[in-house]
């Protein structure tokens, strides 16, 4: 039977057996990660690339922390060497770095043989996650997307058009309008926050049905960025 109390106390002289136990843990955490990372992203650039960067992240951190061990000399070359390694990759969400983080973390614990720290770091990581994602904290005020249309410049026009959006939309803003073809029509567009019961879809066809109507389009809006 393993014996993990007698595997971390031979941290200077890690064994075979060590090795292959710290790296089959470290990508055991890195994948439930990599796991979080996938079901509690809500943005539009999905990376599969990122998710299994994460997952060798955390095996490299753990091969190069077993590497040093618990020589000065070591961890000075190290750095030597990593300093020569440029690293050009721009994260646009502050998520994806805690990811990353929580990823070479989890790797520098195994490397170390705090297996313990790491897995319960890890654990208590992908919770909190998992809390914030389904709570939505940091919302302020969201808006689904804007929707833009040309409509004429007459009264009937305007009353049509906001029997729709009252009957379908549930909050909408206007945000621009300008009068194009010398005043006859108007370019207008909107924020809007859809019905569940009301699709886009719906809403879309509501609106080209009404004369005179034309140019319907909705653009989402990314679910990360507040406007």
């Amino acid at each position: 039977m393993l014996d993990l109390m007698a595997i971390q106390s031979s941290v200077a002289h890690p064994t075979l057996v060590t090795m292959i136990y710290t790296l089959l843990l470290a990508f055991v955490l890195s994948s439930t990660i990599g796991w979080t990372y996938e079901k509690t992203f809500k943005g539009l650039s999905y990376s599969r690339n990122f998710v299994q960067a994460l997952v060798l992240s955390t095996v490299v951190s753990a091969t190069v922390m077993q590497a040093i061990g618990d020589n000065v000399g070591r961890g000075l070359g190290m750095l030597g060497a990593l300093s020569i390694v440029r690293f050009r990759t721009s994260f646009k969400d502050p998520r994806d770095i805690m990811f990353l983080f929580a990823a070479l973390g989890a790797g520098i614990g195994c490397g170390v043989f705090a297996w313990g720290v790491a897995a319960g770091g890890t654990l208590a990581f992908c919770i909190v996650a998992f809390i914030l994602s389904g709570t939505g904290l940091g919302t302020r005020h969201f808006y689904d997307g804007m929707l833009r249309f040309a409509m004429p410049n007459e009264s009937e026009a305007r009353l049509a058009v906001e029997k729709v959006m009252k009957s379908n939309i549930r909050t909408f803003v206007l945000i621009t309008m300008r009068e194009v073809d010398g005043g006859k029509r108007m370019d207008v567009a909107y924020q809007v926050r859809l019905a569940r019961r009301h699709p886009a879809a719906e809403v879309l066809a509501s609106l080209s049905a009404i004369e005179g109507i034309s140019d319907v389009n909705f653009m989402m809006q990314d679910a990360v960025t507040e406007m």
